[in-house]
């Protein structure tokens, strides 16, 4: 798949993490700060202070091991990686809040993904999305985005004809989302994608076209969809239909669907 999606949607889902509260440890709240600040080595060291406080030592833990996973994100050093499930591990879910339990989802959910194990990383954030109210709508949707990633990323894993579930999974759930919300950016691009990755190439095309439309129903996604749905279009969709086309006609093919495609681009700017 257009795996050139990844940075974005990995600096994206951070933004879940919680909010200060006004009774924690002052350690604790600089902690929180600084990770939304994306100073993680500053979360780290007040995180590590807060920790000392045997009542939040769970809560402190956790923003810790969020912050590691940030820092291998960023730098690609394994210890960090290692550091965040040591970390992660140690965490009793039933001593956080309901929200920093959504977030220790989240966590063992990037964990899982940034090690490249997919598959049990969309289920852990398919858990923490069984909690999506508690989230602010734009979080809910970068996590939403992070869950049907993972579960690209595991159907790329696949031999073609043990695919299917994957990308029906993803169907499914971005189909209800556009009940609630036929703009939803990330519900418009996903259906296509996991068309495509059925092997229905055909649909993957016609899905693509309807959230071109739809894009500006949510004005304020607009151009982030319609440029994802653009680089789907003609980095994937057009050489691959126009490759199942007799040989002698190919190049036609690809000539005709660019064409189709720009036509749809123009008569929907």
């Amino acid at each position: 798949m257009l795996r050139w999606r990844l940075p974005a949607v990995v600096l994206a889902v951070v933004a879940c993490a919680g909010v200060a509260r006004a009774e924690e440890p002052a350690a604790l709240a600089r902690a929180r700060v600084a990770y939304n600040a994306s100073d993680y080595a500053a979360a780290i060291d007040e995180a590590s202070a807060a920790r000392l406080e045997a009542e939040y030592a769970d809560t402190a833990t956790l923003v810790l091991a969020r912050a590691h996973l940030e820092q291998y994100r960023l730098g690609g050093n394994p210890a960090h990686l290692s550091a965040a499930r040591v970390a992660l591990g140690g965490v009793r879910a039933g001593a956080l809040d309901p929200r920093d339990q959504v977030d220790l989802y989240i966590g063992l959910g990037q964990s899982l993904y940034l090690g490249e194990v997919f598959g049990p990383a969309a289920d852990l954030f398919d858990l923490a999305l069984a909690r999506g109210t508690l989230l602010s709508t734009a979080d809910r949707l970068m996590l939403l985005d992070w869950w049907a990633t993972a579960l690209d990323r595991e159907g790329q894993t696949r031999s073609p004809d043990r695919r299917a579930p994957v990308y029906e999974r993803i169907s499914d759930r971005m189909d209800a989302e556009l009940r609630t919300d036929p703009g939803s950016a990330v519900a418009n691009y996903w259906r296509a994608v996991a068309a495509r990755g059925a092997g229905n190439l055909d649909d993957a095309w016609d899905l693509a076209v309807a959230g071109w439309v739809r894009s500006r129903l949510s004005p304020e996604a607009t151009e982030r969809l319609r440029t994802d749905l653009d680089r789907l279009v003609t980095q994937a969709l057009i050489p691959e239909r126009a490759r199942t086309i007799v040989a002698p006609d190919r190049q036609e093919a690809l000539s005709r669907l660019r064409m189709e495609w720009a036509l749809v681009k123009e008569s929907w700017p």
